[in-house]
């Protein structure tokens, strides 16, 4: 079988750039070819950095594009860690935790983090939270039904895990909208639209941490049944989450929890448009196909493109030879098309069986955190349009997020036929 990416031909090896702006400005189909080409005669390559703004221009980086390598080294923090940085930049470790929390730190300061989040989650806040899933996609279909169109990733994609997320942090309803323009503006780095400098990422940020700090100020001293609450009081080994370790917690929960869901949802209604079977027996059979639409949305999709770790003591994999200090990059979107691993891994198939992507990471203590509640939010989208928007297309190309890091859409049009939908009361 051809495993080739459809309508391609390979690039010359010596001319692919991934540090290349250009490259990632067109969605992965775009750049399928290239990663091919590297995984098929230079899984391990090396690419100079480009020069930052205000830090400057590092060393360098290693990009592992094959599926295997890509495990290896998640597996192994003990020699790929991530306590010096997720992103190919070198920042301050102070910033980089300011932006990333727990997913720029190695344990233990990572495991005590985590914990505090885990014990946070209570069964009776989990079940909530579920239940709140379906109510709010609910209403956010019906706010847009009787219209007939609208922009999919903005009035629909985005709002279910905005608001999800919000809601959870104690955000107050009056500044949903902006938190979606907050994180538009952090995860946009690199988009002149939404990024245009970096004291517009600054301001952002600090802004976002404010208004999470704000909230967390408050149930200290005002407990309520909520998860700020129990995430503000929890104590592992006698330690409790600051207030500055509150806002950066939620910076990247806003990141992960709302923005990387809100891509699956609309990567996943495009490629549902594009594939109308698999959309019909999807819909047909909602229950049975679910799980496994779900995964291979998140497979096709993989909103985040990469991580970086570093190495920490010399090390082989791939046969190449690492040293200490060196960046190591997992590209994501790439593992999760290797034909090495996946049967014609080109092909968009609801009923994909195995399907053990790395859209979540790859496994060890940095897997996704808010994995199921992603792929709850997926699936319960999905499954309130197929009902009160059974016709729902996209209709306009996917205007893509200008990234090397976020798989993102930023505006996509949709037309369906208009109806009236109940609203759910919480």
């Amino acid at each position: 079988m051809d495993a080739s990416p459809p309508g391609s031909s390979p690039p010359d090896l010596d001319s692919i750039d991934l540090s290349d702006l250009t490259m990632w400005t067109h969605g992965s189909d775009a750049r399928a070819a290239i990663f091919q080409r590297l995984r098929d005669d230079r899984p391990v390559a090396f690419f100079e950095e480009v020069e930052i703004p205000n830090f400057g221009r590092g060393p360098g980086y290693h990009a592992l594009t094959r599926f295997d390598d890509v495990m290896t080294v998640s597996r192994h923090p003990e020699i790929f860690c991530s306590g010096k940085g997720t992103s190919i930049p070198d920042m301050p470790i102070e910033i980089a935790e300011f932006y990333g929390s727990m997913i720029n730190m190695d344990a233990p300061r990572h495991t005590r983090l985590r914990k505090i989040v885990n014990r946070s989650f209570t069964p009776r806040m989990v079940a909530r939270i579920d239940e709140d899933v379906r109510i709010k996609a609910r209403n956010v279909i019906q706010e847009v039904a009787e219209v007939g169109e609208c922009d999919f990733v903005e009035e629909i994609a985005a709002k279910l895990p905005l608001r999800i997320i919000c809601e959870m942090m104690g955000i107050p309803q009056e500044s949903w909208h902006r938190i979606f323009e907050l994180t538009n503006i952090i995860l946009g780095a690199g988009d002149p639209e939404f990024t245009p400098d970096f004291a517009t990422l600054m301001g952002a940020s600090m802004e976002m941490v404010s208004l999470a700090s704000a909230v967390g100020e408050d149930r200290l001293a005002n407990p309520q049944d909520d998860l700020v609450s129990a995430m503000m009081h929890a104590e592992v080994d006698g330690e409790r989450l600051s207030v500055m370790e509150m806002g950066s917690f939620f910076i990247l929960l806003a990141a992960a929890g709302n923005e990387t869901t809100r891509n699956a949802i609309s990567h996943g209604m495009r490629l549902l448009t594009d594939e109308p079977a698999q959309r019909a027996d999807w819909a047909a059979n909602f229950d049975e196909v679910a799980p496994g639409a779900v995964e291979e949305i998140v497979r096709w999709a993989t909103p985040v493109i990469h991580f970086r770790r570093t190495v920490t003591e010399d090390v082989v994999v791939a046969e190449h030879q690492f040293h200490e200090g060196d960046k190591v990059v997992m590209f994501y979107e790439s593992a999760n098309r290797d034909e090495r691993h996946f049967d014609d891994p080109y092909r968009f198939d609801i009923r994909r069986t195995p399907n053990d992507h790395v859209g979540f990471g790859a496994g060890g203590p940095h897997f996704c955190l808010g994995a199921n509640l992603a792929r709850r939010e997926i699936r319960v989208m999905f499954g309130e349009i197929f009902r009160w928007l059974p016709d729902l297309q996209i209709t306009t190309p996917p205007d893509h997020l200008w990234s090397g890091f976020i798989h993102g859409i930023k505006r996509m049009r949709c037309e369906f036929t208009p109806t009236a939908v109940p609203a759910l009361e919480a």
